[in-house]
This record gives structure tokens, sequence and C-alpha cells, in this order.
């Protein structure tokens, strides 16, 4: 199955988007693909041509996306945040021929400043309007065929193009429909960022396969989010941690009875909130775990079972191993890199050879997670590889002791981060955001972390901040706040 079959066996009359008030059935839908798809090869778009795509979340979004694989190009989805010198460097890693937007951006300069001087097209969805009596040439093409590059976030330098084909993108479509039991009746909250591989296969793909409508909202407003959901009656949603978060604070229990499932990825669920949201609501928020590499999904909870913590189970179709430096398997209970098999699983980084073979080594996907097994198998991230802290000799996993201080009632959020450290090799840092009105008082969280772990975990610097430096779907950027806790501890002295 190709990525264009998901939309087709569904009735023509059924409403598949609902966006600021305008329905779109599925027979208007699958119309215009195939409409920009003539367009697209009108104005040169062949076979393996990278098309690029710039837009907060809309219908004409997934339709342009659909159209261009329709069109036998390999979509590049833009975050829509990015500024002119990072979309001029995707432009040209990609040797971009044509990008689609909303409305046309303001480039040329960036381009030109990485010497760039190549034909660049751009269209906005407006001017997408196929010629009269062109027909669309029917390209060969397998699973095995490049469909999509999503650029990773790049917060560790710049970002590299993870090259999806469509076997990639239907695959994990239905291995993550065959543990969610989604239904063709569902109306979803399409919340999350569609350029992102969460938000466009667990959202926009699963609801599209299943032949469910979807509510789009632009960009997630949380007082938005209620109107809609109250509205049109929406039943399902994927989201991230902090939008559960908002649930938990500004929704009642009556306003979410209706839902079905609340499913959550792209950034830990911490153990508060999880207990929290469960509390107020009645109903587990569903936690899972995925990287664009891999599509994204690779380990989810079940339905009828979640655990506190836990990413869960490999998704059907999904090997998951955990390995030591040397790629040996490791014992229950003990961490290990966690490893991923499986059709999901990208065919390598855009024009990044060694990159690639690094990444794919032994056969397996290195994912740089840190995780364990407990004697039931499910899976329990640890933290990054990158982010261990190794301090006088000792392994520190962060997201322990990021746990421990979310659970204090005087604090709302924390990130903890390595510093360099002449004596120790590394020093804890930890950033803490208060609730309103609590204490920024070091002293008494130092007090109280002691009595909760090991005194090597400890952080020997607090930095109190009003708010996290997070990407779009709510990860914390911890290389910001690395860089920026050096400048701190700097300027103190």
């Amino acid at each position: 199955m190709l990525l264009n079959d998901i939309i087709q066996k569904h009735p023509a009359e059924k409403t598949a988007f609902i966006f600021k008030d305008q329905y779109t059935t599925y027979g208007e839908f699958r119309k215009k693909v195939e409409d920009w798809a003539v367009f697209l090869q009108s104005q040169g778009v062949k076979q393996g041509d990278r098309v690029g795509l710039f837009s907060k979340n809309s219908t004409d979004f997934v339709a342009a996306y659909f159209a261009v694989v329709r069109a036998g190009g390999i979509v590049v989805p833009f975050n829509f945040q990015l500024i002119a010198p990072e979309i001029a460097y995707i432009v040209k890693d990609t040797g971009m021929k044509v990008l689609l937007a909303r409305k046309k951006l303001d480039v040329q300069k960036a381009l030109l400043d990485l010497g760039w001087e190549q034909e660049f097209k751009q269209f906005t969805f407006e001017e997408m309007a196929a010629p009269e009596g062109a027909e669309l040439t029917e390209y060969p093409m397998d699973e095995m065929s490049p469909a999509a590059i999503i650029y990773t976030s790049g917060t560790t330098g710049r970002p590299k193009g993870a090259m999806l084909s469509q076997g990639n993108l239907v695959h994990n479509t239905q291995d993550f429909m065959a543990i969610t039991r989604m239904r063709k009746d569902d109306t979803a909250l399409c919340v999350l960022p569609m350029y992102h591989c969460f938000g466009w296969i667990c959202t926009v793909c699963a609801n599209l396969y299943i032949g469910a409508t979807q509510v789009v909202q632009e960009t997630y407003q949380f007082g938005d989010a209620m109107n809609l959901i109250k509205k049109y009656n929406v039943n399902t949603m994927c989201g991230v941690p902090t939008m559960f978060q908002l649930f938990v604070k500004g929704a009642t229990s009556e306003e979410l009875a209706h839902f079905r499932f609340f499913i959550s990825g792209g950034a830990p669920l911490s153990r508060v909130l999880y207990d929290a949201f469960a509390k107020k609501f009645g109903k587990h928020v569903q936690e899972g775990y995925g990287l664009s590499e891999a599509t994204p999904v690779t380990t989810f909870n079940r339905v009828d079972k979640t655990k506190q913590g836990s990413i869960g189970l490999p998704i059907p179709n999904v090997e998951v191993k955990l390995v030591d430096e040397n790629f040996n398997e490791v014992p229950v209970g003990a961490v290990g890199e966690l490893c991923v098999k499986g059709p999901n699983v990208m065919l390598g980084y855009w024009n990044r050879p060694k990159e690639t073979a690094w990444t794919l080594r032994d056969g397996w996907l290195h994912t740089e997670d840190l995780a364990y097994r407990d004697e039931e198998g499910w899976i329990f991230i640890v933290d990054r590889l990158k982010d261990m802290i190794i301090s006088s000799g000792e392994n520190v996993y962060p997201r322990e002791v990021e746990e421990v201080l979310v659970a204090h009632p005087d604090i709302k959020e924390a990130a903890v981060v390595g510093i360099p450290d002449k004596l120790r090799g590394q020093a804890i840092c930890a950033y803490i955001v208060t609730e309103d009105g609590g204490a920024r008082d070091k002293r008494m969280i130092r007090k109280y972390l002691l009595s909760k772990i090991a005194a090597y975990k400890v952080p020997r610097e607090f930095i109190f901040c009003d708010q996290l430096p997070r990407n779009n779907t709510g990860k914390i950027l911890k290389k910001v706040l690395r860089d920026q806790s050096v400048e701190t501890l700097v300027q103190r002295k």
C-alpha cells in the first residue's frame, strides 16, 4: 500500500476535515490532492524532486503533502517557526526545486548568502490550479520509494534530514492504528504540528486511514481547543505533556467525560502529571515513544493496560533491543541503549552516508536513548545518552532528578543538565520554574532532594527561571540550558 491509497476507500460525502468552520469531505479532499498533483507536474516537478511545504496546520497542508507524493515528489515539511537562514539551509541541503506555502517566503538573500543560485519556485496554495485538460503522469512507485524528508530539530548542531519511504509512512500508520482502537465515527482534535512526524502519523494519517473526522486547530491555544472540543464533540486527541497539564488546570471532568482516549508523546510525561490527570478525569493518558528516524512510533502503552512512567511495549512489527556499548543485550532491569528494527525505520539521512551508517549500524536504528525493561517487558526511558551526566565517576540520569523535583508542591517544572567542572568532570545544574507563590529557596530544595535521592545526584547549582525553552513539540532544549548555565555561572563569578 502507498500513502495515497489510505484516502481512497472512504465515502465521498463523509467529512474528513473541519478547519475554521469549513467542512471538507473525503471526496473533495481526494479531488484537491489529484488536481494539485497535476499542477505540480505542470510546474516541472518530476519523480524524486524535493518540494518544500511551509504552513501552519490546515486542510491545505494535508492536501499539499499528499499531492507532492502523488506527483512523484519528495515532500520536505518545514517547522513554521524557522527563520530565513534556517529555511535556506534546508532548501540548499535538499536541492529543493519548489516550495509551497500559505504565503511566499522572503528567503532569496539567505539563499544567496549560502551561495545557492539555482532556480527556486514558490507557490501559494491559492495559486495551485491544475491546467485545463492536463493529466497526471503515473510514475512507478513502491513501498521503498522516498516520500518525505523530515528534518530533526537540530538542537545539537545542523539538522539532518531523515528520509522516509512510502512504506515507512503507511506501515507505521497501520501498526500504530492496530493498538489504539481508533474508529471511523471518531472526531479527533488535530492540534499537534503537522510538519512533525508525531502529529502527521498519529493524528493526520491514522484518522485518514480509519476514515474519521479531524477538527484542525491551526496552532494550540487552550481556550480555542476547549471551544472546538465542545462545538464538534471531539472525543480523541494526541498531544504533548504541556497540553495535558493545561487540561488539569483549566478543564472540568465533565468537559472531557466523552473522550475515548488521550495519547501523549513528543516529550516525557511526568509521573506527577500522569497521576493528576487520572485523578481528575478518570482516564489514563497513554504514553508512547518515537523519533523522526522511526516515522516515529516504536512503542506504546495499550488501551487495556498502561504503566505509569512507561513508554509501553513495541508496536506490532517493530523490534526493540536494549544494548550495552558492545551491542550485547542487557538483562532485565539493566540500562541500555534503545535500538529499533522494523518497517518504520528510515531509509537513511539525506546526503549523509557516514551519519546513516553510524545510526543504522548492526542493522538496527540506534536511538541514543537509554532505557530498561521490567519483568513483563514494559520499557522505561531513563534519559538521553548525550544528556547523561558523569560526575565524579558516577552516572546521573537527569530525568530521575527532574521527576523528584517536580513532585515538590512548590515546583512547576524542572530541567537538569551537566556543566563543566574541573574537579568532578561535570557538575549537576537544575533549572527550576516555581508554582505561583512558590518559594525560590535553594537550601530548602537541596534539603528536600537529600531526603529523596543519593547525595551525588543532588545538583550543585540551582537556577530559577520563569519558563524553560522548548521546541514546538514541547521538548525542553537542553543544549540551550547548558549554554545558558555556563554563561550564568561565569557572570556570578
